[in-house]
C-alpha cells in the first residue's frame, strides 16, 4: 500500500536503504484549554532530536508524520490506554508503523502513579505527557513548552519509549535507564552498542504486514496468523497483564457473578444436577462457557481495536486484539476459580454432611470431594455467564491498559 503524504516533521536514518523506512505518526492530543499549535510544535521538535539517534542506531529511515491532533473532552489525568481508540485509528489511516501520542493531561500508570509516558511495545504506541516536562524546582515559575530542559528531557523521555516499543529493556542501560527528568540536560543519551545490534535486528520487523479484509472470516484468519507468527509477545504481555487476577478490580463483574450462585448453592436443584453430571460434561461446560464469556465482553464491550470499521488491518492491531481477548479468557478463568472456590468452601464449612448424604435423589449416599468440587465447578460456570451478561467491564480501558501498557516509564 502506497505510503500517505502529510507534513513529515523529521527524517533521519540510512538514506541507501530506503526501502526500509519506519512512518510515525505523530498524533497531538490536547485539553479544552491546552495550545494546539504549541504542542504540536513540541511534538515535532522532540521528533527532531531523537530521530538521528534512532536512525543511527537501526540503520533504517524514521520518518516522523503530523497527524490529526485528536482534542479531549477535558483535562482531566487519564490512562494511557484511553489513547488506543485514537492511536489505532490514525495508525490505520495512515498507515504508521508507530504512533506517539503527545498530550497535555496527566498520564496514570497502572500502579496509580503519574508518569511522564508509557510504551506499549505490542500495540507499538508511545504516550508522552508534557505535565511532567514542565515541572520546575520548588519555588521557581513552571517551564515553557520551548524551554531547554523541557526540549531535551522530552527528546530523551521519546528516544527511551520509542527504544521500550523496539524491544529494549531498563536492564540496556545508557538511554534505556529508567527515566528521570533532569533540569540540567543539554543532549540526549546514546543507545548502549548492544542494543544497537539489538534494534538493528528488529527494526526490519516494524514495517508490519497487513490485508484489506472485507470479510470477517479474513479478519479472523489473518488475527490467527498473526497471533501464530508473533506467540511471545502475545504471552509476554498476558503474563505482564496478571489477567486471571482482574475479576478483583473489576468488583461490578465479581458481584454479578458471586450474587447468582449464593443463592443457587443452597437450591436442591443445583445440587441434583451437579451430582448427576459426568466430569467431562462438567468440564466441558465450564470451557465452552468460560470462551462463550470472553467473546461476549470483547464483542458488548467493544474491544477490538481500531473501533471505526477499516478495510485494512495491520498485524500488530491484530496482534492488540487477540492479546486483549487472551487476557479476557484468563480473565473469566480467574472470575471461575475464585467463585468456584467460595462455593467449594461453602459445600465444605457450611453445609453439614448428612444434609447431602441423605438426599433422596441420591443413588449412592456416600458423597465424595469429586462430587463437592463438580457441583461447586457447575455452579461457578453459571457464575462466570452471569457475570459476564449482568456485570461487564466497568471500564473498557483497564483491559487494555494492564495488557498492552508497561506500568513505568
Amino acid at each position: 500500500m502506497d505510503r500517505p503524504r502529510p507534513e513529515t516533521v523529521a527524517r533521519a536514518g540510512d538514506e541507501g536503504a530506503a526501502d526500509q523506512q519506519i512512518d510515525v505518526g505523530v498524533l497531538v492530543a490536547h485539553s479544552p484549554d491546552g495550545d494546539r499549535d504549541r504542542l504540536r510544535s513540541f511534538g515535532a521538535r522532540m521528533a527532531s532530536d531523537a530521530a538521528d539517534e534512532l536512525g543511527a542506531a537501526t540503520d533504517v529511515v524514521w520518518q516522523f508524520h503530523a497527524a490529526d491532533a485528536a482534542p479531549l473532552p477535558d483535562g482531566a489525568d487519564r490512562r494511557p490506554s484511553e489513547f488506543l481508540d485514537r492511536a489505532t485509528d490514525r495508525m490505520v489511516e495512515g498507515p504508521y508503523d508507530v504512533v506517539v501520542v503527545v498530550t497535555d493531561v496527566p498520564l496514570r500508570s497502572s500502579r496509580e502513579r503519574f508518569v511522564p509516558g508509557l510504551a506499549s511495545p505490542l500495540g507499538r504506541i508511545a504516550v508522552v505527557s508534557t505535565r511532567t516536562l514542565l515541572r520546575s524546582p520548588r519555588g521557581e515559575p513552571r517551564y515553557a513548552l520551548d524551554d531547554q530542559p523541557a526540549r531535551w528531557n522530552g527528546a530523551t523521555l521519546l528516544l527511551h519509549l520509542l527504544g521500550h516499543v523496539l524491544g529494549a529493556s531498563h536492564g540496556d542501560g545508557d538511554v534505556m535507564e529508567p527515566f528521570r527528568f533532569d533540569p540540567t540536560r543539554r543532549s540526549i543519551p546514546r543507545f548502549d552498542v548492544d542494543v544497537r545490534r539489538h534494534l538493528d535486528r528488529i527494526a526490519d520487523e516494524v514495517p508490519a504486514a497487513e490485508v484489506r479484509a472485507r470479510s470477517r472470516l479474513r479478519r479472523l484468519a489473518f488475527h490467527a496468523t498473526s497471533a501464530a507468527r508473533n506467540p511471545r509477545q502475545v504471552l509476554q504481555a498476558l503474563v505482564r497483564s496478571r489477567a486471571p487476577l482482574l475479576p478483583l478490580s473489576l468488583p461490578k463483574l465479581a458481584t454479578a457473578a458471586l450474587t447468582p450462585t449464593l443463592v443457587i448453592v443452597f437450591s436442591a436443584e443445583a445440587w441434583d444436577v451437579g451430582f448427576h453430571l459426568s466430569n467431562a460434561t462438567a468440564a466441558a461446560f465450564a470451557v465452552v462457557s468460560v470462551v462463550a464469556a470472553a467473546t461476549y465482553l470483547l464483542f458488548a464491550q467493544n474491544l477490538s481495536f481500531p473501533r471505526d470499521r477499516h478495510q485494512v488491518v495491520t498485524e500488530h492491531t491484530a496482534l492488540v486484539n487477540v492479546t486483549v481477548f487472551v487476557v479476557l479468557l484468563a480473565a473469566m478463568v480467574g472470575l471461575f476459580v475464585l467463585v468456584g472456590g467460595i462455593i467449594l468452601t461453602i459445600e465444605l464449612l457450611v453445609f453439614p454432611p448428612n444434609l447431602m448424604a441423605n438426599w433422596p435423589s441420591l443413588e449412592d449416599p456416600a458423597v465424595t470431594i469429586a462430587d463437592l468440587v463438580r457441583t461447586g465447578a457447575f455452579i461457578a460456570t453459571i457464575g462466570v455467564l452471569s457475570g459476564a451478561l449482568a456485570g461487564g467491564l466497568e471500564s473498557r480501558t483497564i483491559v487494555g491498559h494492564l495488557a498492552l501498557f508497561r506500568d513505568r516509564p
